[in-house]
Formats: structure tokens, sequence, C-alpha cells
């Protein structure tokens, strides 16, 4: 039989009742467990052909009405009619379209209550797409047909309510179907006029035009179905199965349709009132459902005052604000009633307990649950900062245990041990699926607690004010009483009291800040208020005070209250200058002593250390007028401190430029005085660089290793033949070893670097142009510029020289190999490396005096070089003419940047493109590390080797973002020239201007963003198509004289015609066959509208000014001319949208997808177990509650946060910086 089966073109000459017994035994060899795969895949391939001839029809509607026919015989048929009409409808003749309408009409007509679910969903799919393709047109009574079958047997009830519920979200709720979208106009008005009461309608459109009569009744299929609901509700609902499935299929329409329909129509059928009574019902399914439409009911944000009054106002009353207790669990349609409260605050009744509500919010957001939570957290950071609503729900009784609850969980869950029992945690765990996710979430949580501690602290001052501060003082008299004392050989940076101290801290940071809103709101210049903040912050001190005289011996606890103790004196307390004055002596005088004994307690004491230079620079920052009174004083101390010997090197520095930082940002200090007191700390740094031991230690790539060490480390590393040695942890150093080492870290010591890099960071942090310390740093610098440039280009093109093998001169070519694993950076990646960050830096240090530690040390010293030189060179270029204005610096700086950049690993270049970017050097190293990761991919690798190629991908993923983040500041259309006056960007355009109009610039960034729409990173390929589609229409030719000449963009900035002509053929042929690439990829399966929204806009903008996209899609396979140009000609229709275009662009390459959207689910048969759960895990989540699951979340209050965009520099001579750069 299978034999049979097998020849292709068998089926062309066979009778009908052959045809159809060979699908029979097709059919039963595709399902039978016994059949080989060889018989399987014969018997499919022949099934597929059947679809192919022009009887198929005919055998679907013969195979699918025989009722003794088996399911599967019946459900083939049925998918013999559903490709006739989805692929040839618009091949067949009317006559021919109105016989197939008519077996699938009969087929419906016949639907029994014997029949599996599976068959009448077939049909009723047959039937939404029969009138997504001639609905309103040539058939005009199928809304009398649904009447009809509506009126026969609860079976052809549910029947026409999954029609309905089909047809509702193919219209609204698909924007993939092609034949949906081309008809969209036509098929939404249809859909609106049969669900919507008559009556409704015409109040909505008293104006509108008649057209064909395609409604049956005044009703409308809103009001049957609710009607139905209500009958359900009546009958025996929770016995009666037919019951049951008819009310779920009902709420399933109710569901679809109540996010389009006219909220009148809502109104008039009384859909809120009938949904709300399924929540009163035992059947847990159809209280979801009933949830379900509330939920998309409430998730619109266009209701007018009555529309908000009618719908919305009805669910704070008392009664079912109590039915809402009992489900709070649904907690996003509470957020959903929430938020338009805080929306239309103005327009509830004043009857209207919403203080009720209020309560019901403040039981939901308590639940134990934090992804339950998170929806009305959010909630409430809008109600709180309304301006009517925030202060009333403020002085509620039960705003305190909002309060409580927000400081409660501060707490940094992800930091909890394992074996933790709290509730909350528990649920987290399993409510999260991976670290990312799970760190992403808390950050958000954390930060919407913050936003409610701020508001309340501002709403309710005294009230909110006294609780926080009461409670972070008896967490801290308290700390150790109900748990074991420090030990510091069992010390842990995550430690309860750890965590507990800084869920404390961080409640008064943020109830201080809700005090500086207050002040901000309140104008000091009355009595009252001054008064008022006078007492709160004698009380404020009195705390610190307090606070000053506890004694804690852990180095994390005293790290986080000494940066409390540092935000009291810089933001409440900045006027007080004897506090911050205490505050100064407290962290020069307590300077904890190392304890090596105690390994880990010691990393907490370094990080202490660390810390306490950090706030004694803010304090400088913040205060310098009040430093500047006790100068003096300080530079003896400083001096006595450097001049003991026991001040390493980083904390030397520290002490000089927190001195340095209160000459420089004080406000009584003359300039010229200001000016000579600065250059005594900078005329050193100058001098370092004059040396001439340095500069003839940087004569050659030879003489800079020898400064730094590296040629005895060469020797050393040969003469243990490091490279047949395969775990370097195990290999003891000798003493020879032991002192190359040290010697290495001595030789970084003796550099001007680190020196150069931390006073040229204080001469331009955070400072404006056109400020007096601005104007001080360029005046301090200008001359120091000379000095180093060339120099620090050399330790810049010699730290990247040590990347390429070959320059290890020094070892024997058969070594060299092992240069790369010398020079690999260990570093640890949450989701993917063993163990946790502690663990990992606990393993480096513990093999600090291993082969393992030698090569650290050797790779920290090209590290140092390398990201040190960014460093200074990023500070430089805020210095603008200082930097910019060396007319022989572009050439130099290009190939110090990029000459050798190519031999850095994606993890060392992200820094270096996060500095600057040359496109060509940026795409070729960016593809080159990509084809290599296919390449390994193709390795089944297991073990470590999986987690090295883990982190190999992540990092060659934030490599790639990196560049494309470049790009699009390059090319994104909102980038100006930053606060510039209109006359300055009529001279100059803006770095998108620039860009686009020199060929040199834009042809290697388009080359890069090309090859980037194929490369394996969502994120970025998301980001480039976004940059291309604000792009492609620049190049469109205009109405102007001189449109085929040339782009021409807004502002008066032509594009050369050469430069327009080549922009568009490379779109045209390049990026329209990488984005056709990628729809083919089943990698960007989530991709596929944004690649479709792409091709569309290249065909619409270029299509009738080239022949490129023409040839590009003929040149595939079964697109002949014909459809190519008849699909270029549908999109430059005029009037068409972009949904439409984007659609017909789908559909002409549907054959060429690689997986469609509506088929992703297939892809779990086959995915591990891990990758299933996660899905199942995001699928149950709710579309608000996923969000919350990534670092972008919502911004409290929904108000939207700057973003931080790049100001373009003064472009004059960029150019030749890629000139000589590519």
């Amino acid at each position: 039989m299978a034999t049979v089966l097998s020849n292709g073109g068998a089926a062309q000459g066979l009778a009908a009742e052959q045809v159809l017994g060979r699908i029979h035994d097709a059919l039963t060899i595709v399902h039978s467990p016994t059949s080989t795969n060889q018989s399987r895949q014969e018997a499919q391939s022949f099934l597929e052909e059947i679809k192919t001839l022009p009887t198929a029809p005919e055998h679907g509607f013969t195979l699918s009405s025989d009722r003794t026919k088996a399911p599967i015989v019946r459900h083939y048929g049925l998918s013999l009619l559903e490709h006739a009409v989805k692929h040839r409808w618009n091949e067949y003749s009317p006559d021919q379209r109105e016989y197939l309408r008519s077996w699938v009409l009969q087929l419906c007509h016949g639907v029994s209550k014997e029949d599996p679910t599976y068959l009448r969903s077939k049909k009723a799919q047959l039937w939404a797409e029969i009138a997504k393709r001639c609905w309103a047109d040539e058939w005009t009574d199928m809304d009398e047909l649904l009447v009809r079958l509506w009126q026969e047997t609860p079976v052809h009830k549910e029947f026409v309510l999954q029609i309905l519920e089909m047809l509702s979200d193919e219209i609204f709720n698909n924007g993939e179907d092609a034949v949906v979208a081309i008809r969209e106009g036509a098929l939404s008005k249809a859909c609106i006029e049969i669900f919507t009461p008559s009556a409704v309608l015409l109040e909505a459109f008293p104006n509108r035009q008649n057209g064909p009569n395609i409604r049956c009744g005044e009703e409308g299929w809103l009001a049957r179905v609710t009607q139905l609901i209500g009958e359900c509700l009546n009958g025996d609902l929770e016995q009666n199965e037919e019951v049951k499935a008819c009310a779920i299929r009902g709420l399933a329409v109710l569901n679809s349709a109540v996010a389009w329909v006219l909220p009148k129509a809502i109104d008039a059928a009384e859909c809120r009132p009938a949904a709300c009574s399924c929540l009163a019902v035992s059947v847990l399914s159809v209280q979801k459902g009933a949830l379900e439409v509330l939920h998309s009911m409430y998730s619109r944000s266009n209701f007018t005052n009555d529309e908000f009054i009618a719908l919305v106002v009805p669910m704070y009353g008392d009664e079912l604000v109590e039915l809402f207790t009992r489900l709070f669990q649904w907690s996003v349609m509470i957020a959903c009633l929430g938020n338009y409260l805080e929306k239309k605050f103005a327009s509830v009744p004043p009857q209207t307990n919403v203080e009720k509500f209020l309560e019901l919010a403040i039981t939901v957001v308590q639940s134990q649950s934090l992804v339950v939570s998170i929806p009305v957290l959010v909630t409430w950071t809008r109600l709180l900062s309304h301006r009517s609503l925030g202060p009333a729900a403020a002085n509620t009784p039960f705003i305190a245990k909002l309060l409580e609850l927000c400081t409660s969980r501060l707490i940094r869950y992800e930091n909890l041990p394992d074996d933790t029992e709290d509730p909350t945690y528990l649920l987290l765990m399993e409510d999260t699926d991976t670290i990312p996710e799970r760190h992403a979430f808390l950050g958000n949580y954390r930060r919407y607690s913050i936003h409610i501690i701020e508001s309340i602290a501002q709403l309710s001052l005294l009230d909110s004010l006294n609780y926080i501060l009461g409670q972070a003082e008896t967490t801290l008299r308290t700390l150790y009483s109900s748990g074991p004392p420090l030990s510091k050989e069992n010390y842990s940076k995550t430690s309860m009291s750890v965590l507990r101290v800084d869920a404390q801290a961080t409640s008064v940071e943020s109830a201080l800040k809700g005090y500086m809103r207050w002040k901000v709101s309140h104008p000091q210049t009355n009595e009252m208020n001054l008064q008022l903040a006078q007492n709160l912050e004698q009380q404020f001190e009195t705390w610190c005070n307090a606070v000053l005289q506890m004694e804690f011996e852990d180095p994390l606890i005293r790290k986080r209250l000494l940066q409390l103790l540092v935000a009291f004196s810089t933001m409440v307390l900045d006027t007080n200058a004897g506090f911050m004055l205490r505050v100064l002596e407290h962290i020069l005088m307590t300077w904890p002593a190392s304890q090596p004994d105690f390994k880990v307690f010691n990393d907490a004491i370094k990080d202490l250390q660390s810390e306490s230079m950090v706030e004694l620079h803010r304090l400088a920052t913040k205060m310098p007028d009040h430093l500047l009174d006790v100068y003096d004083q300080l530079e003896t101390k400083v001096k006595e401190m450097i001049a003991s010997g026991t001040l390493d090197e980083k904390r030397q520095i520290a002490y000089q430029s927190f001195l340095f930082i209160i000459i420089h940002r004080a406000a009584r200090i003359d300039p010229g005085t200001r000016l000579s007191r600065l250059t005594a700390f900078i005329d050193p740094i100058k001098d370092s660089w004059r040396d001439e031991s340095l500069k003839q230690g940087l004569a050659s790539f030879d003489n800079f290793c020898q400064l730094l060490c590296l040629d005895r480390a060469q020797k050393y590393l040969a003469q243990r033949r490091f490279h047949e040695i395969s775990d370097w942890g195990a290999v003891e150093l000798d003493a020879e070893g032991l002192e190359i080492r040290n010697e290495l870290e001595q030789r970084l010591l003796m550099l001007p670097l680190r020196t150069t890099k931390s006073f040229l960071t204080y001469s331009v942090e955070k400072l404006e142009k056109d400020t007096v310390t601005y104007r001080a740093s360029c005046d301090l610098w200008r001359d120091g510029f000379p000095l180093i440039l060339p120099e620090l280009l050399k330790f810049l093109s010699y730290s990247h020289q040590c990347h390429d093998a070959k320059n290890w001169s020094l070892l024997p070519p058969e070594m060299r190999s092992g240069v790369g694993r010398v020079l690999t950076d260990r570093f640890w990646q949450a989701g993917i490396s063993e163990g946790s960050k502690d663990e990992f830096y606990a393993r480096v240090t513990g093999k600090k005096n291993t082969l393992e530690g030698f090569a650290s040390s050797v790779r920290g010293s090209v590290r140092f070089v390398r990201e040190t030189s960014y460093a200074i060179l990023y500070c430089m270029t805020r210095l603008d003419l200082q930097f910019y204005g060396f007319t022989e610096l572009p050439g130099p700086l290009a190939n110090a940047l990029f000459a050798d950049a190519f031999h850095l690993s994606a993890h060392q270049a992200i820094n270096l493109i996060n500095l600057v970017s040359c496109f060509v050097q940026m795409d070729t190293k960016i593809m080159f590390e990509w084809a290599k990761l296919d390449q390994q991919g193709q390795v089944q690798a297991t073990g470590d080797a999986l987690t090295e190629e883990m982190k190999s991908e992540s990092i060659l993923r934030q490599l790639t973002y990196s560049a494309v983040a470049l790009v699009s500041d390059f090319i994104d259309p909102v980038k100006t020239n930053g606060e510039e006056q209109e006359s300055v960007e009529q001279k100059y355009p803006s770095i998108r201007k620039f860009c686009l109009m020199n060929s040199s610039i834009v042809a290697p960034l388009l080359r890069f963003c090309s090859h980037a729409i194929q490369m394996h990173d969502t994120r970025g390929c998301s980001m480039v198509l976004r940059a291309f589609r604000s792009i492609i229409p620049e190049f469109a030719a205009s109405d102007k004289a001189d449109s085929t000449a040339r782009g021409v963009l807004s502002d008066g900035f032509p594009i050369p015609q050469e430069t327009a002509r080549e922009i568009r053929e490379f779109i045209s042929s390049d990026v329209l066959k990488a984005a056709i690439s990628s729809l083919h990829d089943p990698y960007f399966v989530d991709l596929q509208k944004e690649l479709g929204s792409t091709i569309a806009a290249i065909l619409l903008h270029y299509g009738r000014l080239t022949k490129t996209p023409t040839d590009v899609l003929t040149s595939l396979p079964d697109i002949g001319t014909a459809r190519a140009t008849g699909a270029i000609d549908y999109v430059c229709s005029p009037g068409m949208n972009t949904r439409a275009q984007r659609a017909v662009v789908l559909d002409l390459l549907k054959d060429l997808k690689g997986v469609s959207i509506s088929e992703m689910g297939k892809l779990s048969k086959s995915a591990s177990a891990a990758k299933k759960e996660h899905r199942i895990k995001a699928a149950q989540r709710s579309k608000m509650a996923q969000q919350f699951m990534t670092t972008d979340g919502q911004n409290p209050a929904g108000k939207g946060e700057g973003v931080g965009t790049r100001v373009s520099p003064d472009l004059e001579g960029v150019a030749g910086m890629f000139d000589e750069g590519g």
C-alpha cells in the first residue's frame, strides 16, 4: 500500500472512488502506531498532494459530510476544504465560490452533539475563513444564517458562539492575517453592525450612510449573548455540562468583543451586570471567564465621563467590592478599576463609597504572592500621585498598612537563603522561572514600593516619618536580639541582619525624598511650613546622632549606615555644617583595620573602605563650601596621613582628590585662586607624563612589555610550559613566579594612568558647560592634553597589541596558542555561571598563588592599561575643544583604537564600542564572533564547556546590542544638537543628518545594520529594523524638481545624489534580502511583524523608483513577476494602512516563513522541559504581570522617565576621523 501511495503523480489520474479509498488508507498509515517512518512520510506526501487537485474541494465535502466515516477522515475532508478556501479562493469563479460556500454552510448546519469538539471547531474555522473573504460583499445574509442556527439546539448555539468569537478575534485582534488586513474596513464595519443593538448604532451614527443590509434583527449579538448567559445562570449551571459550556463560550465571545465594541453597546446589552453575576457562581471556569470579560472591558483606556459612570462606577459599590474581596487573586482587573478611579476621579458621583474600594486595594496588595500584588502596587503609585485622591487616600486609617507592607518588602528576596520558609519567598520561586527574570521582577517591585513610601511621606508627613524612623531605630537596637551574634568565621554578606538594615535604610532614604518633595510643594516662606521643617530637621539630626553613637562590627551594616548618614547630610541637612563635619569625622576616624584571617569578613571590610572613599567624595561634591571653611585643617590632616606612609596608592589618591573636589566645586573662591590651587594637584601628574623613562618604556611594544614586566612573565610561562597544563589552578607558583606576580602589580603603581584618570574624572564629572567649574577644568588641562595624548595612545595601542598572539615574541611559536587563554577574562554571570557571585570570587581569590593566579595578574595588567586608557579618553572628550581641537588627532587616535581591536574578545570589545566605534571594524569583529559561535554550536558541548559556550553567547549578545544601540544613537530621528539655539541648528545638522549625508559614514553603518538583521539577537534586530523604518522614507523621491537626483531631509540638508542612489539600491537589495532571510529563520518568529513592516516600507518607498525590489522578490521560489509587481502595486495603493501593507508582504512570503507565530505552540513538543515549564508559567501570567519580569517595567504613576540622550558635539572635523578609521 505504501508503494502505491509513493507514486507522486498517481492521484492525478485516479477516479473519485479510488482517490477516496486511498485517502482512507493513507490516513490509516499516518495514524497507526505500527507504521514505519518511511511509509508514514509517503502517506503524508500523498495526502498533501491531494490538496493540490482541482477536485480536492469535492473530495473534501464528500468525506466530511459522510457521518459513517471515522472522525479523522472527516477532519481531513474539512482540511481539503480549508486549503481550497485559504489558498485558491481568488482562483475560483463566482459560481465555484458559491458552491464552496454552500458546502461549508451545509456542513455547519449539520453539527451535532455527537461530533468531536475538534470537528466542530474546524467547521467554525471554515465559516470564519469564508466570511473573511466575502462577507459584507457577495455574502450578505450571513447574519441571518447565524440567527437561524442560533434558534436550533444548544449545540448550534455553542457553534454560533464559536464562529462569533473567531470573527471578533480574527478581525480585531489578529494583525498577521493578510486577508483581514486587506478587507479590514468592510469587515470591522460589518462586525460592529451585527454585534451592536440598532438603537445604539442609530444614536452613535445618526448620519451614517446606508449600505447593504447585512444584519438580522434589532438586538444584535451582544444582547443575544448576554441574554444567553443570563439563561445559563438561571439554569442548572453546575450540573448540566451543555449549559456550562454555553456560558463559558458566551463569556469568551464577550471577552473578545468588549475590547472593541462601542461602550454604549456594552451598557445597553448589560454585559457588565451579566459578567458580575457570573462571578457569584461556584463554577471556577465560569468565574474565570467573567473576570476575563471585566479585565478586557476595563483595560480600555478611552471611556468618556458618561461611559465611566455607566460602566466603571458601579464596580465601586459595596456589594461588588465585597465579592471581589473573595476573588482578589485576579488583581489585574482590580488594578484596571483603580487606574480608572485615578484617571476619572473628578467624575465619580459624590455618593460613591470609594474608600471601600481603596480598602480592597490594600487587601489585594497585601497578598503573599508578589505577582498577585504588583499590579495593584503600581495602581497605588498612581492613586497617591493624584492631586485630589492622593491626599484623601493618604489620610485613611488603612494607609498605615500600605506603608508597613512597602517597608517590609524592601527586603532583598533574591539574597535570602534557599531554605527560607517565608511564604512570600516560596511563592516568588514558584512564580518566576529564571534568575534574571526574578531579579528584574524584584527590581520593579522594589521601585514601586519606594515610590509609594515617598508619596506617603510627602502626603502624611509627621505620621509616616515618625513610623519609619521609629521602625529603623528599633531594628538597629534589636538587631541581634532574636538571632545569633556576629561570627567572623562564618560571616555572610547576605545575613538577615544585613538585609534587615538595608531594607530599613532604603525606607528611610525614600521617606527623605518624600520630605524633600513636601518642601518643594510647601513654600518655606510660610511660617508654619518653615517651623515644621525646622522641627523635623532637628528630629533628623537627633536620630542621626543616635545612629552615630551606635557601634556595629559588621562592615556591611556600617557601610549601609554610612551611606544613610551621608544621604541625610547632603539631602535634608545640607545647610547644617556641624552635622556634616561630624559625618566627615566619622568617616576619617573610624577606618576599619583589615582582618586577613577571616576572608569573607575581610572582603566586607574592603567594601566598607571603598565606600568610605565614595561617600567622602559625595560630601565634597555636594557640600564644598561648608568644607572650604575647614579646608586648611583637612589639608593638614591629609598630608599627615600621606606622610605616615600607611596609605596605599588608592587611598592616597582618594584623599588628594577629596581636597581637589572641594577647591574645584566651591562657589566662594575667586577664579584665579581656584586655578592656582588646583594646579598644585595637576602639575605632578603632568610632570609624570614628561618623564623620559616613561617615554622610553613606550618607544616600542617590546619596551612596553619590559615597562609592565610582561617580558619576564612571558619567559616564566614558557619555562613552566603553560600550554601543556590543563588545570592551571592546580599548579602552585614557585618563588620566582610569586616574585614576578608581585612585580607585575608594583609596575602598575608606577604608571601615571590611575592618578590621571582620577583627577580628570573629578574635573569633568556631573559638570554643565558654561559654568565656572567647567571653564576652570578647561584652563587646568589645556596644556596637559598635548603632553598626555601621544603617550596615552601608545598605552592604548600596545594594550590592544597584547591580544595578538604573534606579538608575544618571547614565547616559542608552538606556545602562542595559549595566549588567548591567558588573556581571557574570568567573570560571573547570573543564571549561567555555577554557584553564587561570592563563591566565584572566593574561587578566584583562592587560586591567587597558582598558575591561574599568575595568568590573572598578567591579564589584569593588560586590562588595567586598556580600560584606564579608555576612561581617560572619555573624560578628555568631555572637555570638547580641548580634545576635538587637535586637527592632527584623528589618524593616530583611530589607529590606536582600531588597528588591533579585532583581537579583543567580545567581552573586551564592549567597552571599546561604548567609547567609540568604527563601523567597518565593528562589523567585521561581530560577524566573526557570530560565525565562530555558530561553528561551536555544531558540536554538542557538556559541563564546563557548555557553561563557557553559554557565557560566550550571552556576552556576544551584549556586544551586539551595544553596537546596535550606538548605531541607533547615530540615526535615531529624535536625536538633535542638544539645547543649541535655532541659528546653530541651521548651521550644523544633527548627528543623524550628518551621518546620512556622508557616504564614508553611512555606507559602513548601513552595512553593519544589514548584517545585524540576521544576527541571532532579538533585541538588537528589533532596534535595527526600527532604525531602518525611520530612514527608508528619507530617501524616497519627493515632488521637488530635484527629487530624482537626491533624497531631501527636512531642515534643508540635502543628501548628495550619488549617496541617495547608493542608499536606495543598498536597502532595496542587501537589506531586503537580509529581512527576507530572517523572516525565513524560525529564530525570528517573534519579529515576523517587524520584518514584514520593514519589507513593506522598502516596497512602498522604493518599489516604483528602482527595479531592484522586484528583482529580489522574483528571485524567490514560486514568486513570479506578476505576484511581485502585484504586491508592490497593492502596497503602494493610496490610503493603504501599514497593517494592510505588512499583511500583503507576509502573505506573499508566507511559504518562506520559518514558522508562523500561530504555529509556535507546536515547538513545545520538542523543547526541553525547562523551556516548556517557562512557557507554561509565562502563559499563566497576565500580560501585565509578564511585563514586570523585564527590566523595562512600567514607570511609577504612569509617568515617563527622561531617557538620557547623547548631545551632538561640534561636527566640524569629525568626518576625517571616520575616513582615517575606515
